[in-house]
C-alpha cells in the first residue's frame, strides 16, 4: 500500500529533482548527465573479496548520483527507477560483453535480495524495481532480457551500515541461497547479478557464491543424452560504486 500511495502522490504533488532538489523535475538534465556518467566500466573494490565476479558500474557514488539513489531507496521517489534502470541497463550490456558474443540465450538479471524487514520498512524493493526497469529498457533495445529473483536470504544478517570489508564478508558468509526450482531458471541464459550500489563487494561475492553452488540441468545431446553440465558463472552490474573502486580499472 505504501508503494502505491507514493506513486499516486508523485502524480499530484510538486516534484523536485532527486539529485539537486530543483523543482518541477524528477531528474534535471544536469543530474541525469551525472547519473549516466562517462559510460560503464569495469570496477574493483580494494580489497577485492574472493569470488567477486567481473563488475561493471556506470557512475561513482557521489554528489547527485548518491542523492538520486538515496531518494529512490530510502525516500520512496519511485519514478527515479526509470533513469536508474536505464543506467543499470548500460552496465548490464557492458557486463554481457565479458562473454564476447551475443549468443547463449537471454540476459537473466538476478537482483541481490533485500531482507524482508528492509522491504517492509521502505515499502518497496528498490533493487528489484530498478532491475525491472533495466530489463524493460534492454528489451526496447532489442536484447532479450528478464528479471529472475531466484536468490533469498537463508538466515538473518546484521545491518551492514558501519561494518568494514571484513565485517561485511563475515556477516554475509553463507547467507544467501537459490530458491527451489531456481536452478532451471538460470539454465537458459547469461546470468548478470544486479544491484543499485557496490561498496565492498561482499553482497555480490556472496550472491555469486550461492549461484555457483547450483548445478543447472545438463544440456541435452543430439541423441537425447546429457552431454554437459554447465555451472553458473555470473557477471555483475551496478548503477554506482565508490569513487575509489570506479577509478581503479585493472583489466
Amino acid at each position: 500500500m505504501r508503494g502505491w500511495w507514493r506513486e499516486i502522490a508523485g502524480l499530484v504533488l510538486p516534484v523536485a529533482c532527486g539529485g539537486c532538489g530543483r523543482p518541477r523535475s524528477e531528474l534535471c538534465p544536469s543530474c541525469r548527465a551525472e547519473l549516466e556518467g562517462p559510460g560503464p566500466r569495469r570496477v574493483r573494490p580494494v580489497p577485492e573479496p574472493a569470488g567477486l565476479p567481473a563488475v561493471h558500474a556506470v557512475a561513482p557514488y557521489a554528489d547527485a548520483v548518491r542523492s538520486v539513489l538515496l531518494a529512490h531507496k530510502e525516500r520512496g521517489a519511485l519514478p527515479l527507477a526509470g533513469p536508474l534502470g536505464s543506467a543499470l541497463a548500460a552496465a548490464v550490456e557492458a557486463a554481457a560483453g565479458c562473454w564476447g558474443d551475443c549468443e547463449g540465450g537471454p540476459l537473466l538479471l538476478v537482483p541481490v535480495p533485500s531482507s524482508r524487514r528492509s522491504v517492509r520498512a521502505r515499502g518497496h524493493d528498490p533493487t528489484r524495481r530498478i532491475a525491472m526497469a533495466a530489463a524493460g529498457r534492454l528489451r526496447r533495445r532489442g536484447r532479450a532480457a528478464r528479471v529472475i529473483p531466484v536468490l533469498r536470504q537463508r538466515r538473518t544478517v546484521a545491518d551492514q551500515a558501519g561494518l568494514g570489508a571484513r565485517g561485511r564478508l563475515a556477516n554475509l558468509a553463507g547467507a544467501l541461497e537459490v530458491v527451489a526450482g531456481g536452478e532451471r531458471l538460470v539454465a537458459d541464459g547469461r546470468v548478470v547479478l544486479v544491484d543499485d550500489l557496490m561498496t565492498t563487494g561482499a553482497s555480490l561475492a556472496e550472491a555469486a557464491r550461492a549461484l555457483r553452488a547450483v548445478r543447472p540441468p545438463g544440456i541435452p545431446g543430439l541423441r537425447g543424452g546429457v552431454t554437459e553440465t554447465r555451472f553458473v558463472q555470473p557477471a555483475a552490474a551496478v548503477v554506482a560504486c565508490s569513487p575509489t573502486s570506479f577509478e581503479i580499472n585493472r583489466n
